[in-house]
């Protein structure tokens, strides 16, 4: 027979980021101090598990590459902005997007279509959406200062002394508007400044975070024990104000109803400067603060074995259903009914996790798993794994049967994408029956091979 020959992991050429340090783990059932550490929300929405909150999303993918965004690749990273509009402005750390005017003008065509679906009248839905779209004043200086500087830079100047007129004459904060050091000390600053937290533009910033963030007490005695697999309530091994945490992280993911946007528009200009635009044959353009009146979200997906292993094995997620947290023997019941083969796949999955894979769906290849080391952005997938529940003696029925023919067709499909087939056995003792399978301790007597 042919021996094995193991390959290193094959390290991708362009690395745009850098590693962070993993998920802490709890030691012990009291300690909750540590570094890190917290608690994230998801749901089951249409049999997957998505979670809503964007610092959530952050967490959990940061710390582990666990799921995918429903709109991007890999990284949850979608953003409305504009790349080339986004590019030009790149150096004036704004703090809201940027997109031209026939892309604002989509999304109001699905506003539109949306209130025309809840049976409003053509005249009801043109007067909602013209009062809601109308132009709002900036605010904060620096957003005011970076529109006029690029209405400036846009209006085609004959000489490179006007741009640099424009550059000079603009100012916001005390100083010039062209990227600095003091612009730079400032950043910090103007980051925890939101549009929607200025009383002129949200009408809720004059109540208190007790109105609009209230705790629902009924909902404390809900959250799940991870340790003990209970309620809180029964076993009272987590502080009342971790509870409470979670109830307000989860409340605060819907938050922030209104987004704010610059929209590149054409100026308009008075009778003497459109005849001097017109001599120049150039477009004067502007930015436009609007409100977005559809909003396209981006959630982060988790597959059925993620979703169980940040619950199960780290404690640090909380899945629910109907606004109910699940607890870990319901969450292994109701994923089992969903995906037949949820309770198989998830034993290699944790069997791997633990050894420093960073698993994921292998749907793509025709396999049950791919195997990353470190993760999807530094290396490419090392192995393409098949799993298969087997009795000691390697019988039983196999979830995928295969014949030479498809096997081999698999290993070429593998192999054609520098990857290398492997196959993982569950081995199951013969005094387990299915009624021992219907818990996740049945993990503790399967062997893997």
């Amino acid at each position: 027979m042919a021996e094995a020959v193991f390959r290193a992991p094959r390290r991708k050429k362009k690395v745009f980021e850098s590693y962070e340090t993993a998920f802490p783990v709890l030691t012990s059932q009291g300690d909750t101090n540590v570094k890190d550490f917290r608690i994230c929300c998801a749901e089951i929405h249409n049999n997957n598990v998505i979670v809503r909150n964007p610092e959530d999303i952050e967490h959990l993918y940061g710390k582990g590459y666990f799921g995918k965004g429903i709109l991007s690749r890999s990284r949850p990273e979608y953003n409305i902005s504009d790349p080339e509009l986004a590019a030009q402005l790149k150096d004036y750390n704004m703090n809201m997007p940027v997109i031209t005017s026939k892309k604002y003008q989509h999304h109001v065509g699905w506003a539109k279509c949306l209130l025309k679906g809840q049976g409003l009248i053509d005249r009801a839905v043109d007067d909602i959406l013209e009062n809601y779209i109308k132009p709002l004043e900036l605010p904060f200086k620096k957003e005011k200062a970076v529109a006029k500087l690029y209405t400036e830079l846009h209006r085609e100047p004959d000489t490179e002394k006007d741009v640099e007129k424009a550059m000079s004459t603009t100012t916001f904060n005390g100083g010039s508007a062209a990227p600095g050091r003091e612009d730079q000390s400032q950043e910090g600053e103007c980051k925890k400044i939101c549009l929607e937290e200025h009383p002129a533009h949200d009408p809720l910033t004059k109540y208190g975070l007790d109105v609009l963030d209230p705790v629902d007490k009924d909902a404390l005695a809900r959250v799940h024990c991870h340790t003990h697999d209970d309620f809180i309530v029964h076993c009272g091994c987590k502080a009342q104000e971790d509870v409470a945490q979670v109830c307000r992280d989860s409340s605060r993911a819907k938050e922030h109803d209104h987004e704010y946007v610059l929209v590149q528009e054409e100026a308009n200009l008075q009778p003497d400067e459109e005849k001097e635009a017109e001599r120049k044959s150039g477009k004067t353009e502007k930015l436009v603060c609007r409100r977005n009146p559809f909003r396209i979200f981006e959630y982060l997906q988790l597959s059925l074995e993620e979703a169980f292993f940040l619950a199960y094995a780290l404690g640090c997620l909380t899945v629910c259903y109907n606004e109910e947290p699940l607890t870990i023997l319901k969450l292994w019941e109701v994923f089992s009914s969903i995906q037949p083969s949820f309770q198989t796949i998830y034993m290699a999955y944790h069997y791997f996790r633990s050894k420093g894979w960073v698993p994921k769906v292998g749907l793509k290849y025709g396999t049950d798993l791919l195997l990353y080391r470190k993760g999807p952005p530094f290396y490419h997938a090392s192995y393409s794994v098949i799993v298969e529940l087997v009795g000691d003696h390697f019988q039983g029925t196999a979830r995928r049967p295969f014949t030479w023919k498809t096997l081999a067709g698999l290993n070429r499909t593998t192999l054609n994408v520098s990857k290398e087939l492997l196959f993982c056995y569950l081995i199951k003792p013969p005094d387990m029956s299915e009624q021992d399978m219907s818990s996740p301790e049945c993990m503790k007597r399967i062997k893997v091979q």
